[in-house]
């Protein structure tokens, strides 16, 4: 089998990756999406008059606990100790801007929770504003950075 593919074994098989020999270093890793929305369901959630409660508050806590449960979602995550999270939730004249920012010391990085943290913040606000607009665009769910680790420091151009 192909050497290079580093979550399959020599035989094909899906495998978690071994990281018992990797040292445990500060690593972190902020990703970015969007969700475009009407102009009415967008001024709801700014003004706090969703009947669902405060959307973006929501959002956040959904957003950091998704963080926190990655390698219950992703099968080949390894769990890891989180250290910190920040969801910024920012609305503008379209829709609203989730970034996240996840940190951790340990062997392995953290870009997948931060990519699960910024997407299930967006579900959560289209769940939370469906009622106003069923037709709420997620989208552009990205990396932006991420430091440390043997493959040191990168940032999306």
């Amino acid at each position: 089998m192909n050497d290079k593919l580093t979550h399959i074994d020599a035989d094909g098989s899906a495998r978690m990756v071994d990281i018992s020999a990797k040292a445990a270093t500060l690593r972190e890793a902020t990703a970015t999406g969007r969700i475009d929305m009407s102009p009415q369901a967008l001024a709801a959630i700014k003004a706090g008059a969703v009947k669902k409660g405060d959307v973006l508050a929501v959002a956040r806590i959904a957003g950091i606990m998704a963080a926190k449960k990655t390698a219950d979602l992703v099968p080949l995550c390894h769990p890891l100790p989180i250290s910190g999270v920040t969801l910024d939730l920012v609305p503008d004249d379209t829709g609203i801007v989730a970034t996240a920012t996840v940190g951790t010391t340990h062997g392995t990085g953290v870009e997948m929770e931060a990519i699960t943290a910024v997407s299930i913040a967006l579900v959560t606000i289209y769940d939370m504003a469906k009622a106003m607009d069923r037709g709420m665009i997620i989208g552009g769910v990205r990396l932006l950075a991420k430091s440390g680790g043997r493959s040191g420091d990168w940032r999306a151009p």
